[in-house]
């Protein structure tokens, strides 16, 4: 098991630790190339507009695209935004999840929080019961999910944090801002199907 993270922009180092924490195999995506032997990719937090234009420069558009195609991928954050088909503005986007995102949903930086959520294919998937504690980081909300895509968690309120479309997960909040490495153990399932 192999799973690069996409290193153009933002906290790519923070999913690396969390990966070498449980024993996977890593690399640092920032060509082409570099999508070469790998089962899954993760798209880190950052600024979703930098990495969309970052990809561009570097010709990863349709190398990630196709790579989705039949690999895991995990937008986290603006790794989220830059999975959706739609951010609300003009920026590039995959449009590899049918979901639609706003961005900073929730505020500025001094606006963010952290909450416990409930999340049912992770407790199905980890044998545990306690939810999750997650971090948001001027983090979008998941506006809607369409087609195939499902809401795998959503605050009290309705506002939907976390989906999922196949092999393809995004997720508003940051998963490699806490010492709970289930959401990474989850995605790394994902990236074991056949």
């Amino acid at each position: 098991m192999k799973i690069g993270v996409l290193a153009l922009q933002g906290d790519f180092a923070e999913h690396i630790v969390m990966l070498r924490r449980l024993g996977v195999q890593t690399a640092e995506v920032r060509l082409p190339a570099h999508l070469d032997g790998l089962d899954g990719l993760i798209m880190p937090g950052g600024e979703s507009t930098t990495i969309g234009k970052l990809a561009v420069a570097y010709g990863l558009m349709d190398p990630l695209r196709e790579f989705g195609k039949n690999r895991g991928v995990w937008g986290t954050c603006a790794g989220a935004i830059f999975l959706s088909t739609d951010a609300h503005r003009e920026q590039p986007l995959l449009a590899m999840m049918d979901i639609t995102v706003v961005r900073n949903a929730f505020g500025a930086q001094v606006d963010s929080f952290e909450a416990d959520l409930e999340i049912d294919a992770l407790q199905q998937a980890t044998g545990t019961t306690q939810p999750y504690h997650a971090v948001f980081i001027r983090a979008p909300i998941i506006a809607t999910v369409n087609g195939r895509a499902r809401v795998l968690s959503s605050l009290p309120d309705g506002r939907i944090v976390a989906a999922q479309e196949g092999r393809l997960l995004a997720t508003s909040f940051h998963p490699e801002l806490t010492n709970d490495m289930r959401f990474h153990q989850y995605f790394i399932s994902l990236c074991n199907q056949d």
